[in-house]
Order: C-alpha cells, then sequence, then structure tokens
C-alpha cells in the first residue's frame, strides 16, 4: 500500500514515515501545500494523511479539491490540532474519511489506516491495466496479453513502483529508498540486474517495451499513450 504524507512539521512527518515503512507501507512526504495537492493528484496512492496548516494552500482546501476530482477513491485521514466538534464535522462533510486530533500516537494511526484498508476494498485499485499488460495489486499476479509473468517479490515491487509513476523518471536512488527501504547499497549493480530480469519477463518478444533507462537519471516506465 502507498501512502502520502502532506505535513509542514518535518519532524513529525519523519516520525510517521520511519515507522509506517517499519509496518510495510511505501510512504512519499510533502512538506508544502500547493506541493502536496500537485502530489497527491498526479500519482496513485491508497491513503493520505493530511495535517491542516499550510503558508500556501491549507489542508481544508487541499481535502475539498481532491474530492472534486471525478471517481478520486483515495481514503484521506486529516491530522490536526483543531479538536471543535464544527471542525471535525467540517472535514468529514468535505469528504474527509476520518479524523484524528494531535496529539496522536503511532498505534492508534496504524489502527484507523488499517480499517479503512479493510472498510471497502471495492474502493481501492486493486490493478493497474496498460495495454495488454494488467497489475493485479492484491494477487500480486502480473500478466501481458492473457500469459502469466512469473516475477519474484522483489521485480514485482518494482514494477509497481514505477507503474504507479507512469511516465514520470524514477531515480535508483528513489529505488533504493522506496523497495529496499535504504540510502545506499554496497553494491550498486543489484538495481540494474532487478531491471534486467525485470525486463527480460516482462518486455521480451514484445515490439513496445514499457521500461526504459533514462540516461544518468534512472529509469521510467511508459504506457505510449500521450
Amino acid at each position: 500500500m502507498r501512502i502520502l504524507i502532506i505535513e509542514d512539521s518535518e519532524k513529525t512527518a519523519t516520525f510517521l514515515k520511519k515507522g509506517l515503512k517499519e509496518k510495510g507501507y511505501i510512504v512519499d512526504v510533502e512538506y508544502d501545500g500547493e506541493k502536496g495537492f500537485i502530489t497527491a493528484q498526479t500519482n496513485i496512492y491508497d491513503l493520505i494523511i493530511l495535517d491542516m496548516m499550510f503558508p500556501t494552500m491549507d489542508g481544508l482546501k487541499i481535502l475539498e479539491k481532491l474530492k472534486k476530482i471525478k471517481d478520486y477513491n483515495t481514503f484521506i485521514i486529516v491530522v490536526s490540532a483543531k479538536n471543535k466538534t464544527t471542525d471535525i464535522v467540517h472535514c468529514l462533510q468535505l469528504g474527509a474519511d476520518d479524523y484524528l486530533v494531535k496529539p496522536i500516537t503511532f498505534p492508534e494511526l496504524v489502527s484507523r489506516i488499517k480499517a479503512l484498508l479493510r472498510r471497502s476494498p471495492v474502493n481501492l485499485k486493486d490493478s493497474l491495466i496498460f495495454d495488454g499488460l494488467k497489475i493485479d495489486l492484491n494477487k500480486q499476479l502480473v500478466t501481458r496479453d492473457g500469459k502469466e509473468l512469473f516475477l519474484s517479490k522483489k521485480e514485482f515491487q518494482i514494477l509497481e513502483f514505477l507503474a504507479r509513476n507512469n511516465k514520470i523518471t524514477v531515480s535508483r536512488n528513489e529505488l533504493l529508498e522506496k523497495i529496499w527501504n535504504m540510502s545506499e547499497l554496497s553494491d550498486k549493480n543489484i538495481i540494474e540486474v532487478q531491471i534486467n530480469r525485470l525486463r527480460s519477463k516482462l518486455d521480451e518478444g514484445f515490439d513496445k517495451k514499457f521500461i526504459k533507462t533514462v540516461r544518468g537519471g534512472g529509469y521510467i516506465f511508459d504506457d505510449g499513450i500521450d
């Protein structure tokens, strides 16, 4: 599951990110309201943890604008120091799926996240589909033109991460952080080896190649649709 934290406190965001990654979630962080909104609408997330107070676009505006997007099904948990009933009700009326009052405890947050993700699985994007390629996120099954591709766990994680960032260059450092939960590997060739293995299973024998190398940058998944 992929989570976006939009929180202006670096200390709080770092604490939450570290804890959630240890629970097995892929976590991104934005410290600015406007940047957070752009990231939330241009990438696929299962859940967003949203603070309310930002010097640019505030949390209420982010919540309101996201929920007005057609077919936007990402769960949103509002985290705020405001504890008045009117504030809580207002956020829920705008479409928030849950509301936690600061200071929050990490176990409670994890419990709320799990409850939301269990609550309505039909609302979650359970498959990524690109021109004959289907990535079933629940079964961790990949097929291309109806033929099953047998990927290792790491290969599936890499493919999912690249596909979720369709047409966006993903650096080797990002792959290290998101897939290996590390900032540095002793053997830098591990990433290239994994990518090459994935390519041989995904693209070999097909004219259309989904995974491309970006010189000096990393890798990009491109569905070829403008």
